[in-house]
């Protein structure tokens, strides 16, 4: 146990001692958090912060997907923070982004200030006290604890870690096989030899076909319908000549984050203004990767437009190459039902199997489903409407770091953790201790609209969990899901006093 772990207290009963206090409590050690914790030391030196994560090791998806090829679907360029150059290849495996980011835990010096092991449960807002209160669990040993904190920093991630989304078919108890998600990969699972189905078409399928082809006797990719894929270099050859030229990395590292920025934003562009001419390109891009002959209006042509969904990567088109092979096949088709021995599609298809990966997705966790009161109150976000983003309408003192579906995730890490420092200065010249997103008078009547457009993203997850989730609205600054290009200009430049942030 850590000296930090040591100074949490058991929760309050009778005269026990009061919980330890910190200023800034950050929920979640990943990507999020160790960015969030980077700006807030950088910029508050003077002030205690505490990062608090359930597993016992920092990285978040990192460090919980295990499966086989697991690799970044954005390039390390954009996916790696601003103040830390990424010397690696574009696209990198889980391995290689823990050791960066263990790298910045040390860089930083940020291992004393984080908790392992601790799973926060409740969080209560008091008024009264201008602090929140924080219930967590220690899961190694079970003991109940609490901390209070004055501002509470929300970087757990988006999805469920420990229940993955698994559907149910027809027929699975009678399957003499295997049925394994990726998300709780057996890391003794020896693939050797075997017939394998992997059921999906998204970017975990891409993944995991490639890095089993060779040694299992066969892949089939089973999906329903068909996703984007874009076949990019491991290596941008502009990386490769600024290296030949011995530039500094801190150089090239800026250099390949504004390249790869400017590409995504066109790609944004061109999804929404002109998503017909995008389909052409990435269907054109991909073709010459594929067999002679491949049925590409089945089998590669999605029902939806493009970036409607995330376009999943294949790095120098890695998953093409075992369809070349002939390691790997697709079918397109629903399931109909399980069999002994594997899987039979509507069709009347039945494909042999002696393990099936069900590469089905996530379901996505509303602030770790941590239970939020506020001077009593339950908060139910169903009710609430997001401030740019990254608050919640008549929540106090809370922030939120949800990085962008479409571009590289800790982008959004970086332009968040720059408006909440922005918005902690306010505070401090202001002499305030509370700050409260509030829906203004011209607010009143303001159309809600879902947490996410289906018109604008569609993805499962996403669409599987809109009841559970907070709204926005019609109008800045109770927006978000903006593209890259758009929160660029716009985050850092966001007005602080329009009256809809209440100051007390």
């Amino acid at each position: 146990m850590t000296a930090t772990e040591q100074r949490t207290v058991p929760r309050r009963d009778g005269n026990a001692a009061p919980p330890e206090h910190v200023d800034v409590l950050v929920v979640g050690a990943g990507v999020s958090g160790i960015g969030a914790a980077h700006h807030l030391r950088e910029r508050f030196p003077e002030r205690s912060v505490v990062l608090l994560d359930a597993q016992d090791h920092p990285g978040g998806t990192w460090w919980t997907h295990r499966y086989p090829g697991v690799r970044s679907d954005s390039d390390l360029f954009t996916y790696g923070y601003r103040f830390k150059p990424w010397r690696g290849p574009s696209i990198a495996a889980g391995g290689e982004i823990l050791d960066y980011l263990d790298e910045v835990i040390a860089e930083d010096d940020l291992a004393p200030h984080i908790r392992y092991r601790h799973r926060v449960t409740a969080a209560s807002w008091s008024t009264e006290d201008r602090r929140w209160t924080v219930r967590v669990t220690q899961l190694d040993t079970g003991q109940e604890l609490e901390l209070t904190t004055g501002f509470l920093l929300m970087c757990q991630g988006y999805y469920d870690h420990a229940q993955p989304h698994r559907p149910q078919w027809a027929g699975m108890d009678r399957f003499r096989g295997l049925v394994v998600h990726p998300q709780q990969w057996p890391q003794d699972l020896d693939l050797t030899g075997k017939r394998v189905v992997v059921i999906g078409s998204g970017s975990t399928a891409a993944t995991i076909i490639p890095a089993i082809a060779g040694r299992a006797a066969h892949v089939t990719m089973l999906q329903r319908s068909p996703s984007y894929f874009l076949a990019p270099p491991l290596t941008h050859e502009l990386a490769v000549t600024l290296r030949q030229l011995e530039i500094p990395e801190e150089w090239t590292h800026e250099i390949l984050r504004r390249a790869y920025t400017a590409q995504f934003n066109e790609l944004a562009r061109l999804a929404h203004e002109a998503p017909d001419e995008l389909h052409t390109f990435l269907m054109e891009s991909m073709e010459p990767l594929l067999p002679e002959g491949f049925d590409v209006e089945k089998h590669f042509t999605p029902r939806y437009r493009p970036w409607q969904q995330r376009i999943a990567i294949v790095p120098e088109g890695d998953l093409f190459a075992a369809l070349r092979e002939g390691t790997a096949s697709i079918v397109t088709d629903t399931i109909e039902t399980f069999t002994e021995t594997g899987i039979r599609v509507s069709s009347g298809e039945e494909l042999e199997a002696d393990v099936v990966v069900s590469a089905t997705g996530f379901d996505l966790s509303v602030f770790g489903d941590v239970a939020f009161t506020v001077d009593g109150e339950e908060v139910e976000f169903p009710d609430r409407v997001t401030w740019r983003g990254l608050m919640i309408s008549g929540i106090p003192n809370m922030a939120y770091v949800f990085g962008y579906f479409r571009h590289s995730w800790t982008l959004r890490v970086d332009l968040v953790s720059d408006l909440v420092i922005r918005l902690m200065e306010r505070m401090q010249l202001a002499d305030a201790t509370m700050v409260v997103p509030t829906l203004r008078d011209e607010d009143a009547g303001m159309q809600l609209r879902p947490w996410s457009d289906p018109e604008d993203f569609n993805a499962g997850y996403v669409m599987r969990s809109q009841h559970a989730l907070f709204k926005q609205g019609d109008r800045e600054p109770w927006t978000h899901m903006l593209e890259h290009g758009a929160e660029m200009e716009i985050l850092p430049k966001a007005d602080l006093e329009d009256g809809s942030l209440v100051y007390r």
